[in-house]
């Protein structure tokens, strides 16, 4: 296979950007597709730890070039520290090696401004929001009032309308919001001073990742959130702001339709969520505390607790069918040792009815009630496993378990937080 995708089948935090980088040396090009820097992923290379919010996971090997699709918001400030910070530590050195695209939309601190304030006006309605812009940056993308990339080229004409946009969001955060507005003098002299460091990146990234494609290429689409989270199949509203879902990669990440080979979903051993919205496998009290700290189950981005629930296979199979994958990674299955029984939500009950499916009508998955089957667990650490075999019998039964729930292979099996602690069964370019 040529072209793979890599989405989350939950909640986000799945543990994308651990999957991606292992791929990511079999690629040639590593693509993000949607989102911003709202989402982070943790990787651990060689004992070094590694938060990545917008540059892909492939900055992390030599040679791959990286790219950030036009379907992603893309804060400059917060871009060009990521950037530098690899830098300082060796990575992401050679000429090329990134890519930006001249029609990604640019977050400014006034959307920041704008989703704190909203949040905090919501009080305890609040969506949960990571407070960095995102939402409203999308807004003023489909309201055609959006900044993009493209319009540093021409400072002048940036300006006026970076000066319009000032302007019009001060207003609406002093008067509707009740907020402090921003200083738009020093917004636009350090947009000035960073625009000479951006536009060296800046390029055509939809006919680059179709020359790839026709090239014959490895490119491998790093996706952001998960399924559960897309603006059109999450748990609307409690959802981001963009499409994350599979089917996405054409729009933002510049793939002509009908060439993506593959969709490798990945999945928590058990389930997460940050921020609002229903769970219908949340664990409460000791147990789920437990779990949070046993799997660091702490935002990236934000540092937040993570909400911690039982693998839920209802949800599991709707991101299944709407990614088409061809298989799933199951990670931090280390986490769940010690843990006995283990529990499977393999149905759920709404009312009097019975669905194996997710519930007509996403308000129905707040009511819903969790039918759980339970496995005998295990114990001792998995962090040395190289292959299923290695594994105790109980913690092989679970990973099968899950493949059958969920009617795809299980692909590969994280065991541990470092790149090496991975047992991969079957590799979408190798295989």
């Amino acid at each position: 296979m040529r072209t793979v995708a890599v989405v989350g089948s939950q909640w986000g935090d799945e543990g994308k950007g651990k999957i991606v980088d292992l791929l990511a040396a079999d690629a040639d090009v590593v693509v993000r597709f949607q989102g911003g820097n709202n989402a982070a992923h943790t990787l651990v290379v060689n004992g070094e730890k590694f938060i990545l919010r917008l540059v892909p996971s492939g900055a992390l090997h030599d040679g791959k070039v990286c790219v950030i699709g036009s379907g992603t918001v893309v804060d400059p400030f917060a871009l060009l520290e990521e950037i530098d910070a690899l830098k300082k530590r060796s990575y992401l050195n050679g000429e090329g090696r990134l890519r930006l695209s001249y029609d990604a939309h640019i977050v400014m601190p006034y959307h920041r401004a704008i989703d704190r304030a909203r949040e905090a006006r919501l009080g305890k309605g609040a969506i949960g929001t990571t407070g960095f812009g995102i939402g409203p940056a999308y807004e003023d993308k489909m309201s055609r009032q959006g900044l993009r990339f493209d319009d540093l080229a021409d400072w002048k004409t940036f300006r006026e309308k970076l000066e319009r946009n000032i302007k019009e969001k001060n207003l609406y955060l002093k008067a509707v919001l009740k907020a402090k507005p921003i200083d738009g003098d020093a917004l636009i002299a350090a947009t000035s001073k960073l625009r000479r460091r951006i536009l060296p990146y800046l390029c055509d990234t939809g006919a680059f990742v179709a020359e790839a494609a026709r090239a014959g290429k490895r490119i491998l689409f790093e996706g952001a959130h998960g399924t559960m989270l897309d603006i059109d199949y999450g748990t609307y509203p409690f959802v981001t702001s963009s499409n994350c879902v599979a089917s996405a990669v054409f729009a933002g990440g510049g793939l002509p339709p009908g060439q993506l080979d593959a969709t490798l979903g990945i999945s928590k051993a058990y389930a997460t969520r940050v921020g609002s919205g229903p769970f219908p496998t949340e664990i409460h009290g000791r147990l789920g505390d437990k779990l949070r700290s046993e799997g660091g189950e702490f935002g990236s981005a934000t540092g937040r607790p993570r909400r911690i629930g039982w693998f839920d296979a209802v949800l599991a199979r709707y991101a299944v069918r709407v990614n088409g994958m061809w298989g799933l990674a199951v990670t931090k299955l280390d986490v769940l040792s010690g843990i006995d029984p283990v529990k499977i939500c393999v149905g759920y009950m709404v009312g009097k009815e019975r669905y194996d499916e997710i519930p007509p009508g996403r308000h129905a998955l707040a009511k819903a009630k969790p039918l759980y089957e339970e496995m005998p667990g295990w114990s001792g650490g998995l962090n040395g496993a190289k292959s299923l075999e290695e594994l105790p019998a109980n913690a092989r039964r679970y990973i099968e378990r899950l493949g059958q729930l969920t009617g795809v292979p299980i692909a590969m099996v994280g065991v541990g937080a470092s790149r090496d602690a991975t047992i991969v069964l079957k590799n979408p370019f190798r295989d």
